[in-house]
């Protein structure tokens, strides 16, 4: 039998495929109490368990709901085998970053998937659960042309996720199924869900990196959730221009104590396009300027500086230890064609899961003494947006790893931040 509805006056939220956090945290600083969390990958479970959650192998459902203060259930391994009918009436939001590995376009065009395709797994726990809210973060390839018949179908499930599709059949086929029920009058308004997609770039939402996504956001049809309204919240906060323009004007140099003849100060400033027109809010404020590689190495939001590692200290060790753990100078940085080194005063290129040797999958930072060097764990966090003292598992490639998958803690608060305001503002409604 499902559990008791967890008090209305509080938000709560389910993560599946939480990886290394960074979409878990984004939520629960939106002010959503998390009642569960769900990983396969080892290292990543072993984050979790470092920072917030407790792994549990078997679960006693019945009493799964942690009391306020308490430390969530992290149930480790298979989704398959995490009960969600205990949650119905409990849960919010539903967050994670389904897999969605890149099908062959003849494969899709047959319909047939990949096995790791993640999405199933939510679409049963949407039934499950009924929450009130879903976030999905996802790569920006399942927008490609070729993939968006099959994009298009996992909208439509998940608009209708209690139009289950039968054992064996192809996606193709049961999208047809969906396109019939759409305007069925038989499917209650709590069996639907409003869904729209976003394609951003966390470097708008003031994140210190060039990192293109999708981010996915559903809501129960019977709240009446404002839509328009939700996509004016999620606007972008920052820009490319509004960068330009600072740096133009000094601003950003003066803040970095770099003088109008530093030499680096004036390397950029030669080679920065022509002034265009600064982008608006919708109140009529010039956005943001990006925030730099540079903006992120010297703190922001609080965060204090990192220091630099001197070339004799690549080490391996950690620099400066008790202040910021994994500050850890790595030897041997290569540049090579295909594989060009992040800039200080841009946006960091986006962090990939990749590994050493493979394109794109090492992080490398030009230095303004013109040296470069791999960029530690901790730095590479911060573009990221994680916390310092948010504690990655593993060795050096497992943590690089972690964060490559991860969703960047602001760019996910801003749309979790949303989601509260709009469900409290429809829940408003409803009382009036």
């Amino acid at each position: 039998m499902p559990n008791e509805p967890v008090d209305n006056r509080e938000r709560t939220s389910v993560e599946l495929f939480a990886g290394g956090g960074g979409l878990a945290m984004a939520v629960e600083a939106a002010g959503f109490r998390p009642l569960l969390f769900n990983e396969f990958a080892k290292r990543a479970c072993e984050t979790l368990a470092l920072n917030r959650a407790t792994p549990v192998e078997v679960v006693d459902w019945e009493r799964a709901i942690p009391a306020r203060g308490e430390r969530p259930p992290l149930v480790v391994g298979d989704v398959d085998k995490v009960e969600f009918e205990y949650l119905r009436g409990s849960v919010d939001v539903l967050a994670g970053g389904p897999p969605c590995q890149p099908f062959s376009l003849g494969g899709v065009a047959q319909g047939d998937e990949d096995a790791r395709n993640g999405f199933p797994h939510m679409f049963r726990a949407i039934r499950e659960m009924r929450p009130k809210a879903v976030i999905c973060e996802n790569v920006r390839g399942l927008l490609r042309p070729s993939f968006a018949p099959y994009f298009d179908y996992i909208k439509r499930e998940m608009s209708l996720p209690f139009v289950e599709r039968a054992d064996g059949a192809r996606w193709s086929d049961h999208d047809e199924i969906l396109r019939k029920k759409v305007d069925s009058p038989d499917i209650p308004d709590d069996e639907r869900y409003v869904v729209e997609h976003f394609p951003v770039n966390a470097a708008d939402y003031g994140v210190p990196q060039i990192r293109n996504r999708v981010i996915i956001v559903a809501f129960r049809r019977d709240l009446g959730v404002d839509m328009g309204r939700y996509a004016d919240l999620v606007a972008a906060t920052h820009s490319e221009e509004s960068l330009y323009e600072a740096m133009s004007s000094g601003a950003y140099w003066e803040r970095h104590g770099m003088k109008a003849n530093h030499p680096v100060r004036r390397g950029v400033m030669e080679r920065i396009p022509a002034a265009r027109p600064i982008p608006m809010s919708a109140e009529g404020e010039p956005l943001k300027p990006w925030r730099t590689l540079r903006d992120a190495l010297g703190g922001i939001d609080g965060q204090p500086p990192l220091p630099d590692i001197p070339d004799d200290r690549l080490d391996r060790t950690e620099y400066k230890p008790g202040k910021f753990t994994d500050h850890v100078g790595w030897p041997d940085a290569r540049i090579y064609p295909g594989h060009t080194p992040n800039e200080l005063d841009k946006p960091a290129k986006t962090v990939k899961a990749g590994v050493h040797g493979v394109p794109g999958g090492e992080s490398v930072m030009l230095r303004d003494d013109g040296t470069h060097r791999y960029m530690t764990v901790r730095e590479t966090a911060r573009v990221m947006t994680f916390p310092d003292e948010w504690k990655l598992a593993g060795p050096r490639g497992e943590k690089m790893r972690q964060l490559g998958n991860a969703v960047p803690v602001l760019l996910g608060k801003v749309f979790a931040d949303a989601v509260a305001t709009v469900l409290a503002e429809a829940e408003s409604t409803k009382r009036a």
